[in-house]
């Protein structure tokens, strides 16, 4: 790794001073981050959560609410939080495999889940990398048996499907504002009901679970401050790259890569002085996602003929947003030595997640220890590639050569 500049992995808003300058004029906005969320997207309710996983989690307690059901489907190859929030709400996990091609389900394996257990509540459709899903046709399968349909577009805002936003189209959507995320309140989600008739339910349920904690928020603002200052490749190295180091010379790759996490996450309110932050940065989010085509539309113009190389494909009638480019290995040994090489150029070159989902030890008692083949896969086979503003010319170049050498 690079000592001296570290691209970040993913394409988070980099902030300055005139971001921060927003914070001392709170007054002089009309509008809040729940309005943009709520005219960006077309719905009548958004809600700004502690994080994406406080978000997930308030749609399942609020789920328990209206159905009697209490499976929820995920897909094998997802972030860890996802069924640690499933749990806590005290749902059980099902899993799903993926089609083998993109992050989509196996619709044949989800049909057969579907019609096969009646105690299924949700799916959960995850728009991995900023890619959609093909929602009419999972909603062909859950509609008409009455499950609902939880859209996790933690890594895809502004994405599209068939033009319409993803986060519109299922029964509930949860939406991640983390660092690192494109739009950020350093840590922060937002929950929203796609139908008017679950808001109120739904906002009850926020209302019972959130609670203040001033010391806990005064350190996020804290943090989103030193984001401000460390979020660029000169200084980032300090706080990605050498933990990372750290914990892989202990031999813990899960916690080097930030996917050590407990069932006891934080659901606390979110400040006003957070909140301003990320409406006054909102109006960057279509020039970024631009940014961020154009970044990955150039390596893939470069790396589309690199034999044993496969770039994720864009959906037909949709919008990705590039948060990183997903390409997957034909040899998972070469996957490897791409990214030792590439890590230690500090090219921001990353692993989408360490594991399928049913090979954390620390979720075994949820998820149980079945091994999926296409989540395995893509655990073996897949790297990302930064579309950050911090990517220049030079460094794409630089991760297009590594590519065609290895």
């Amino acid at each position: 790794m690079c000592i001296y500049r570290e691209v970040p992995p993913t394409a988070g808003f980099s902030l300055g001073i005139r971001d921060y300058w927003s914070l001392l004029k709170p007054s002089s906005y009309t509008k809040t981050l729940e309005d943009d969320f709520k005219e960006y997207l077309g719905v009548s309710y958004a809600r700004v959560t502690y994080s994406g996983t406080a978000a997930l989690y308030f749609i399942l307690e609020t789920l328990k609410i209206i159905s009697q059901r209490r499976t929820v489907v995920i897909p094998s190859y997802v972030c860890p939080l996802v069924p640690l929030a499933i749990a806590r709400a005290g749902f059980t996990v099902a899993i799903c495999d993926m089609n083998g091609e993109s992050f989509d389900y196996n619709t044949t394996e989800l049909e057969v889940m579907c019609k096969g257990n009646p105690d299924v509540a949700a799916v959960i459709v995850v728009h991995l990398a900023g890619m959609p899903l093909d929602m009419e046709k999972i909603q062909a399968l859950t509609t008409p048996r009455g499950i609902f349909v939880i859209e996790d577009c933690a890594q895809s805002l502004g994405a599209e499907y068939k033009k319409r936003k993803v986060g519109s189209w299922g029964d509930f959507s949860f939406f991640s504002l983390c660092r690192g995320k494109g739009l950020t309140v350093y840590e922060g989600g937002v929950a929203v009901a796609g139908q008017s008739r679950y808001a109120e339910i739904l906002e009850r349920t926020i209302q019972s679970l959130e609670k203040k904690d001033f010391l806990a928020e005064a350190v996020k603002i804290i943090e989103l401050f030193g984001y401000g200052f460390f979020y660029r490749p000169l200084l980032f190295w300090f706080v990605f790259s050498l933990p990372r180091m750290f914990w892989e010379s202990r031999g813990n790759v899960v916690r080097a890569y930030g996917e050590d996490f407990g069932i006891n996450f934080p659901v606390h309110r979110v400040s006003g002085i957070r909140k301003v932050l990320g409406h006054a940065t909102f109006c960057r989010l279509d020039r970024e996602i631009e940014k961020q085509r154009e970044k990955a539309r150039y390596f893939q113009d470069q790396l589309r003929d690199v034999p044993g190389v496969r770039i994720l494909p864009e959906p037909s009638l949709c919008r990705g947003t590039y948060p990183y480019l997903t390409v997957f290995f034909d040899d998972p040994g070469r996957r490897d030595i791409v990214l030792h090489d590439l890590e230690r150029k500090g090219l921001g070159v990353s692993l989408v997640y360490v594991h399928a989902i049913t090979a954390y030890p620390y979720l075994r008692s949820i998820v149980g220890d079945k091994k999926f083949s296409v989540g395995s896969k893509y655990s073996r086979s897949a790297l990302t590639i930064s579309t950050s503003v911090f990517v220049r010319k030079e460094d794409m170049d630089s991760v297009i050569s590594v590519l065609r050498k290895n």
